[in-house]
């Protein structure tokens, strides 16, 4: 494991002006891999977006850590559904187009 592609929760809480706990917390729910490296935790930079993507809901729309939980478990589903779609609908053009 190379620590250059994680950042420190350290930091995170500092950019994002949140508590440790905070990421404990999504970190206890499944939300996160925080991993332990020297007594100071870590989180993978590939996770980044969804850090952002978790702190938005939380706060902007005020929804604790529980809720943020089923809105992703939503938002994963919607985008899946919506690939789904977009192949039907492509497969539907191919017929159409035969006519």
């Amino acid at each position: 494991m190379k620590i250059e592609n994680y950042i420190s929760v350290h930091h995170l809480c500092e950019l994002y002006q949140a508590k440790i706990s905070f990421f404990r917390e999504l970190d206890d729910q499944g939300l996160l891999e925080i991993v332990a490296l020297e007594d100071t935790l870590y989180l993978h930079k590939d996770r980044l977006h969804e850090v952002d993507r978790i702190i938005r809901i939380h706060r902007e729309l005020n929804v604790n850590i529980e809720g943020v939980d089923v809105v992703l478990n939503l938002l994963q589903r919607m985008e899946k559904l919506q690939a789904e779609l977009s192949r039907v609908q492509s497969r539907l053009r191919l017929y159409e187009e035969d006519f």
